[in-house]
């Protein structure tokens, strides 16, 4: 049967005079995710995107788990259209749904009436195509409440539609539509999991990572790079900087209090990060800073570190526990790579006693003994960009 793929719009609908364009960004983004799976047509109707084999040779199915993780679709299905008739919606229910009908012990028919020239109320065309599910597959117990299977018949313009229930997708806001940021990506759970919910409201992310060789491994950075895999399917495709930060720290150590070591760090991972933002035209910095969770997370020391940025600096797991996070770094398969023990720079030089309430201005007054520019510079100039696809 010539199956297609409904994909049914949540958030955007609300945007009023720009959801036109919010709209054709989705479905640019769903073009791009798809393309690997052959060629289809996907094309935009009340409220849904259809996604449309153009091709016998198309991997439905391939394209229907890529559509899953496409920001701005809440919900998806696989569905076949028909002649809009009731013994045409009849025989395909029976013909796509038959296996999972004769598998059930109870059901119930869904109708939705989009197009309403259709001669029958979407409860009639309910209760004539269920009551025929019922003579055919007389096993079957009507459960209007909690049935096993929920047959949907959609009447819309073009066709009508016949499939089994929709299952939640990734829900946001089209990618690109919220702007572009730079999140700091380390090789923990938080970073990622921030990554995933800007790029979930939409924002168009680049990614930062501070590497320090040869305190840290190789197998640390391959790590990074494999959570930014793991995140390309969610955020499309991504360039991480590979920033070298062994000469910040260095310095760091030989010219600073100890207690201070790690809020002098963030202070320049926020000035490189901003300094890579603004190079890119990005508009915000994305970390996963929770607050309370580590030392340099306390709300004082939160706002030395931002002192640094001249861009406004989101953190999206702010006010969330860590069961909530790492919930969602398994939803998003980052989980396992994220716990592998593979040291990053966070975790070089740390102080015995860090400091949990910082005043900005002994920070800065502190920060005199460096070369803040020159550092800076140096590890923008060496720093790596790796594409990933």
């Amino acid at each position: 049967m010539n199956e297609i793929i409904l994909c049914k719009l949540g958030e955007v609908v609300l945007k009023g005079l720009n959801r036109r364009s919010f709209e054709m960004k989705l479905m640019s983004n769903i073009r791009r995710r798809t393309a690997r799976f052959g060629k289809f047509r996907i094309y935009s109707k009340q409220s849904t995107i259809y996604v449309e084999p153009a091709e016998e040779t198309c991997d439905l199915s391939g394209a229907y788990a890529a559509c899953k993780q496409v920001f701005g679709i809440i919900a998806i299905a696989r569905a076949v259209p028909c002649p809009k008739e009731k013994e045409a919606i009849l025989a395909t229910a029976k013909t796509y749904l038959g296996e999972a009908l004769t598998a059930a012990r109870s059901f119930k028919v869904e109708s939705k009436r989009a197009d309403k020239s259709f001669p029958m109320s979407s409860i009639q065309l309910s209760q004539w195509v269920g009551g025929e599910l019922h003579e055919a597959y007389p096993h079957l117990k009507v459960d209007v409440h909690h049935p096993e299977l929920t047959v949907y018949v959609e009447v819309r313009e073009d066709a009508a539609y016949v499939h089994a229930p929709a299952e939640p997708a990734a829900g946001g806001l089209p990618i690109g539509m919220g702007g572009r940021a730079v999140s700091l990506l380390s090789g923990g759970i938080d970073s990622p999991v921030a990554s995933y919910m800007m790029a979930k409201r939409g924002v168009q992310l680049e990614m930062i990572h501070f590497a320090s060789p040869p305190y840290t491994s190789e197998q640390a950075r391959e790590k990074v790079l494999q959570l930014a895999r793991e995140l390309v399917p969610w955020c499309g495709r991504l360039t991480v900087h590979v920033v070298p930060f062994a000469e910040i720290q260095e310095e760091i150590r030989r010219s600073c209090p100890e207690d201070h070591f790690t809020l002098i760090m963030r202070r320049f991972m926020m000035r490189l990060a901003d300094a890579l933002a603004h190079e890119l035209g990005c508009g915000a910095l994305v970390t996963g800073e929770c607050l309370g969770q580590v030392a340099s997370q306390t709300m004082a020391a939160l706002a030395v570190s931002e002192d640094a940025a001249t861009l406004p600096v989101l953190r999206p797991l702010i006010g969330m526990d860590k069961e909530e996070i790492v919930r969602i770094a398994r939803h998003i398969g980052t989980f396992d790579t994220s716990i592998l023990p593979y040291e990053d720079c966070c975790t070089v030089f740390t102080p015995r006693h860090p400091k949990t309430k910082p005043h900005v201005e002994e920070v800065r007054e502190m920060e005199q003994a460096l070369d803040v520019a020159g550092l800076v510079r140096r590890a923008m100039e060496n720093r790596d960009i790796v594409k990933i696809k």
